[in-house]
This record gives structure tokens, C-alpha cells and sequence, in this order.
């Protein structure tokens, strides 16, 4: 047995039993998978995985646990290499951030630039997707942090650091009639057609919450995962935007009014996650606190059941 076996077993996992894309993923080639797994099931004398014909589908009992230790190798020789890029390369590596739109576009800009001027050789690397996607990225070990709202929070695996609350808008062409209401409702709301966040979003089941909670039933003509997408439909027409109100920009959605509803909705919380017992470089510390004066290396290695 040796780690390439491990990992293969890890990525088999990762990529739904999908030998092609663990093949991809691994640089090799789907017969060279296959033999692999057949040399390490015949070296263990029990069969790891579980097929249906010639395709593999799910991990035997034994093949769980197997996996669940092959992942613990894994990572504690991810975190080996890590410490000794720490000792010999202090300011010199790779941050992966798994993030939404909204967060990359509006949140990190700042604390991005504030990174690159304080670790120039630091290579940043941003990912974007939905909340399950960046939490599973960061399972999986294809990146250091995640960042979204509360749909991260759901994954146990994940060490999850409150970072800010923020709330909701109302955004319309310029002149609507929504614009004249002096105190807006969700019923006054319901009135227009809606483009908003896609179910993926945790923002969304707040939003969704607060409709079924007044027995109202919105016009949701157009979902997405982009607010600079959802602000071009509603320059076109289409509706009425209803995000995250640090979405608006005045100075460049000038075709566009604003209308702040926060006092509909409950406040969502931004969260940063990491894997449990993941080794943090001190870049990676340091990110975490430009990000959010409050997450010291104490905080940090608290929630990651770090002794200090």
C-alpha cells in the first residue's frame, strides 16, 4: 500500500466513482486507475468499492473505512508539506478562497489588495460557486477557505468563524412605483415580477422564510448566483431585484434605485470556514484578520481545537 493508492481512493470519492475524472484529476489514465485498485484489493484480500457491471458505484463497509482514514493521511501529509513550506518559505505559497459572487465582487476586494501588498509572493487563488460547492472544495482539500453565508454552517468537517451580518434591497428601473411606497411591504413586494438568488443560497431560504411566514407567494421570474446578473435584468425589465444590499453600487448602478428591506428580513451571517485541524500558515492567520479584526490567532485556533 502507498499514498498514491490512498489518494486514489480519496478521489474516487470526491469525483462520484467517475473513474474518467479521477483519472483526470489523478494525470493518469482510466486503466492505470483500474489497475490500481485492483492491486490494492487483492494486497488488503477484501473489496473496497462496489459495482454494478463493470461500474464502480459506492464504497463497501470496509471500503468506509478505509476512506475515512485514507482522508486522515492525506491530510496530515498535506499538513506536513505545509509546515515545511512554513519554516522554509515563510512568505511564499498559495491561498485558495472558495467564495460566491457576491462575496468576491463586493466583500474581499479590500482585504484582497491589503494581502497582495503584505505578501507579494503569496499566490491567491479565487474559486467561485454556490455554498455546497465552496464548503465541498474545502472538504475535499481543493481549497483553504470558504466563504458564503449560513449553508456553510451545515458541514460538520468545517471550522466555522462568524465574519459580519448584512441584509437585503429592493432594486428597480429608475422611476418604478414601488419606488412612491413610504414604508414597503413583503405584499407590496409581491406585486412585481422578482429576480433573485438561486436556491443554493442561503440568503434565499431567509428571503423564502419570510414570504411563507405572511402566506405570500412571490412572482420569482429569474434566479441566479450572480448579483451583477441579477442587476442586468432588472435593467431590462424584467423585474424587480431583491439581494444583498452591499450589492448596490451607486456611483455604477446609476440606471438603477435602491430600496433598503432589511427590516423585512432577518439578517444573514457571512461565515469563513476551514477544515478541522487544518495546519494554517501564517498568512493564512493573517488573512483572516484583515478580513475580520475580531478572528486574533487565538479565536482562530480555539475553533480549530488548536492548544495556545
Amino acid at each position: 500500500m502507498n499514498l498514491k493508492q490512498l489518494q486514489l481512493i480519496t478521489e474516487m470519492v470526491n469525483n462520484n466513482y467517475n473513474v474518467s475524472k479521477t483519472a483526470e484529476v489523478l494525470f493518469t489514465t482510466q486503466p492505470a486507475i483500474s489497475t490500481q485498485i485492483k492491486n490494492l484489493e487483492d494486497e488488503l484480500s477484501l473489496k473496497i468499492f462496489i459495482r454494478q457491471g463493470k461500474r464502480i458505484t459506492s464504497l463497501t463497509e470496509a471500503g468506509k473505512e478505509i476512506h475515512r482514514h485514507a482522508e486522515a493521511v492525506i491530510a496530515s501529509t498535506e499538513a506536513i508539506k505545509s509546515i515545511s513550506q512554513e519554516y522554509t518559505n515563510k512568505d511564499k505559497g498559495t491561498l485558495r478562497i472558495a467564495t460566491t459572487h457576491t462575496q468576491a465582487r463586493y466583500a474581499l476586494p479590500n482585504v484582497i489588495k491589503a494581502f497582495s501588498q503584505r505578501y507579494p509572493n503569496v499566490q491567491l487563488r479565487i474559486h467561485q460557486g454556490d455554498p455546497v460547492h465552496i464548503s465541498e472544495m474545502v472538504v475535499h482539500g481543493k481549497a483553504d477557505f470558504a466563504i458564503a453565508t449560513e449553508a456553510i454552517s451545515e458541514y460538520d468537517k468545517l471550522a466555522m468563524l462568524p465574519v459580519y451580518r448584512w441584509n437585503r434591497c429592493i432594486l428597480t428601473p429608475i422611476g418604478h412605483a414601488l419606488q412612491k411606497h413610504k414604508n414597503i411591504t413583503l405584499k407590496d413586494i409581491c406585486q412585481y415580477p422578482i429576480v433573485t438568488y438561486d436556491f443554493a443560497f442561503a440568503g434565499r431560504t431567509v428571503t423564502t422564510q419570510a414570504f411563507t411566514k405572511q402566506g405570500l407567494s412571490p412572482n420569482i421570474v429569474l434566479t441566479a448566483i450572480d448579483s451583477d446578473v441579477i442587476k442586468t435584468y432588472v435593467e431590462l425589465g424584467l423585474g424587480i431585484g431583491l439581494l444583498a444590499k452591499m450589492a448596490y453600487d451607486p456611483e455604477k448602478d446609476k440606471n438603477l434605485e435602491m430600496i433598503d428591506v432589511g427590516h423585512l428580513f432577518k439578517d444573514s451571517t457571512t461565515f469563513i470556514g476551514f477544515k478541522k485541524g487544518q495546519f494554517l500558515r501564517h498568512y493564512m492567520y493573517d488573512f483572516l484578520s484583515l478580513f475580520s479584526p475580531r478572528l486574533t490567532k487565538d479565536i482562530v485556533d480555539k475553533e480549530n481545537g488548536v492548544a495556545t
